[in-house]
Formats: structure tokens, sequence, C-alpha cells
């Protein structure tokens, strides 16, 4: 469905970047209107936005006056997006200052509001800009947390712009999902996603199909809900979800030390991670060859049950104790060739979580895929089914149970 989209461009050297995410968007078949600051177009200038969004660039409100720009612009957008969103910009639009075009459509605007900020790392830490990003989301805005990688300069750290695509992929989210989409607020939530791989030798391992793709659905949607975000990624080969900090990993065990730490404090842990049952005893040194002795029988010993033990650590739930009416929401993701409910309620009662989604795999479903289905079982008898479709309507579907839990 096309949207009415307000790109607005700060002046940072990550201005250049937009034009990819402006690229996405109008491929995707969306009306979009670039608004840069003055100083965005010493970056990038105004005959390139033209050119590529097919629309007209202004950065004052004196501009076509009889218009009101200032005001139908924002009045009229279906998602505005701040690309990048700099340490002023953030800091102008936290005062509800109108000195240009964006920021008064940031006044105007009653559409979803998401801000990818980019700046240096001190800038970023410094609690002037910490206090202004609260307030941001306070009043219900998207702002992104950066991604840590390369600067302006040899700097490094936090601040970098998140990767387009990703940036894109959350605004998808968003326009999916609407203005009253902000019911993760305030949560921190962990997903664990990917396939752990257990070694046998230096170049071979036990491993599994799972290429991460659910559990980054799930992460793109809780950003674009409001939620603070972990991702502990086992062997994943995608770009970071936007606003995500992502938490990377091999084995089964070190993706157990991983989740139980981020775990801590979080209000919601969803294990959408393809975590192996068993590993090899001993791991060779060298590598296993033909032409060398025959290989001692693979013995294999149990990995770490990561899902009950974090349900073990809950203990049991107690409807008298007002605590646990905030006790932490736990999720398991099976994805299984026996989906019968009798199977599913047994494995649900014997992890102890919240929430099962007990997906197919096989036959073009579930692993490496754009689409899925489940049926998500509940701890308290109820069983709701996902028909087939993409995993961001599945991520949904999910967040909307735990959300109901959180509550």
């Amino acid at each position: 469905m096309s949207a009415r989209v307000v790109l607005g461009v700060g002046a940072g050297i990550a201005a250049y970047k937009s034009c990819e995410l402006l690229r996405l968007l109008t491929e995707s078949g969306h009306r979009v209107r670039v608004v840069p600051t003055p100083d965005a177009l010493r970056f990038v200038g105004e005959a390139t936005w033209a050119a590529l969004s097919g629309e007209p660039v202004t950065t004052d409100a004196w501009t076509a006056v009889s218009q009101v720009p200032h005001v139908r612009i924002g009045q009229s957008a279906d998602l505005v997006l701040v690309v990048p969103a700099t340490a002023d910009l953030l800091a102008r639009a936290a005062a509800g200052m109108a000195g240009d075009l964006l920021t008064a459509t940031l006044l105007t605007a009653r559409c979803p509001v998401l801000y990818a900020p980019a700046m240096h790392t001190e800038m970023w830490e410094h609690p002037a800009t910490q206090a202004n990003v609260s307030l941001l989301r306070d009043r219900g805005a998207v702002v992104l947390e950066p991604a840590v990688g390369r600067l302006t300069g040899a700097d490094s750290g936090a601040g970098r712009l998140a990767d387009p695509a990703e940036i894109f992929a959350v605004a998808v989210r968003l326009l999916a999902r609407g203005q009253l989409s902000q019911d993760l607020a305030g949560r921190r939530v962990v997903v664990s996603a990917g396939g752990t791989r257990e070694e046998l030798d230096p170049v071979r391992f036990l491993g599994n199909w799972s290429t991460g793709m659910q559990g980054y659905a799930l992460a793109r949607t809780a950003v674009a809900r409001g939620a603070e975000v972990t991702v502990v990624a086992a062997n994943v080969a995608l770009a970071d979800p936007a606003g995500a900090k992502v938490v990377r990993v091999i084995s089964a065990r070190e993706l157990r030390d991983a989740v139980v730490a981020a775990a801590a404090g979080a209000d919601a842990v969803v294990m959408a991670a393809a975590v192996a049952d068993y590993r090899p005893e001993a791991r060779s040194a060298a590598k296993i060859k033909k032409d060398g002795p025959p290989p001692e029988p693979l013995r294999l010993v149990e990995n770490p049950d990561i899902l009950a033990e974090l349900s073990a650590h809950r203990g049991p739930q107690n409807p008298q104790d007002p605590k646990d009416a905030k006790r932490q929401v736990l999720v398991g993701f099976a994805a299984e060739t026996d989906t019968s409910e009798q199977a599913a309620r047994a494995k649900l009662a014997r992890k102890g979580c919240d929430l099962l989604v007990v997906n197919p795999v096989g036959d073009g479903l579930g692993f490496g895929t754009a689409d899925n289905e489940a049926v998500v079982y509940g701890a308290d008898g109820t069983a709701t089914r996902i028909p087939r479709g993409p995993k961001e309507v599945l991520a949904d579907v999910v967040w909307d149970l735990v959300a109901a839990n959180l509550k």
C-alpha cells in the first residue's frame, strides 16, 4: 500500500546514506517528500533529492507560502523519518523548536515519527543527548539506537548510522502498525536468533539450517513497537537490525551465557534461535582425515536447556504475590515435524515458559524462507493459529501475545 512519507535529512556526513533509504521507499511505491535542513544541503544537494524523489525540495517555510508547507507537510504524512538525526536536530525536536521546515513539520505531524541518529560517540553518550532521546521516546517517537562502527575520520564507536535497508525495514513495520504501536515502549526485551554450531574439529561442526530471519523479524518489530532490544545472534549472516544491540555467539554454551546475562532485568525473552540439544564430548585439535587413523565413535553430551533454566530462575508463579505481576515473560520456539497439540503442550509444560511457538519445518517451510506459519500455545490453555505469511506478521502476533502477558 502506498503511503505519504516525509524523509527529513539532518546535517551530518551520513546524509548520503539517506539516498539509499529514499530509493528503497520510492521503489516500494511510497510517495516521499524530502525535507532537509538548510545545512544538510552542504552534504547532498537539492537536485539529488528532487531527482530521486520526484518531489519538490525546500528547507524553509517561505517557499510556496500559499500552500502553508510548514503545516501541511506534517499534517498529511503517514510517516516521518529523520535520517540522519544529528545531536543538534534531536535537541531542537525535543525542545519543540520550529526554526526550519523540518522542525516545523515534526511539530505538526500526527503520524509515527522515527529518528535514526548519527553522530560521534561522545555526542551520542552526552547526558544532554540521552535526555533528549528519552524525552522524544516518552512522547511516542521511535529513536533507534545507532550502530557501532567506523565514524568520521579514524574514529570508531557507537554513533554510526544504522544500515539504510534495516531502517527501511523498521519503517515498513511502523507503517503496518500505525500510530498506536508503541505498546512495548519502555520495555527491555531479549531475542535469540540463528543456529548454534558445535565444533567437531577445526573445520567441521554439528549445526542446523536456521538463518536467523525469524529472530531478526522479531527484533525489528519490537524496535518499531518501542522496545529496547538485545539480540543474541548465533552464526547469523544478516545485517544487524536497526536499533537493536547485537551480541554474536557460536555455540549453545556461548548462547546460554549471553542470553542469561542479557535477560537480567529484561521484561521478556524470546528464544527464537535453533539451539543444538547435543555437542561432541571431545573436539579434535587436528582435522579428522580419511587417510589418518579411524576416528573414535562420536560421543555426544547434552547441552544446557536455556529456556528451562530461565524458567526455573523465575520460580513458580504466585498469583498472590504482587511482584509476580511484573515477572519476566518467556517465549520458546519449537521447529517441529510433529506439530500435534499433545506434543506441544507437553513441551510447553516441560520448558515452563508462558508461550511456545510451534512452527512446522520441511517442504519449503521454516528455515531460510521469507514466510512462516505457527501455532502459539499459551500456559493459560490458549492456542493462537498464525497462517502462512511473512515472518514479520508472525512476529507481530507473538509480540501482541507478549504485550498481553506483560499487562
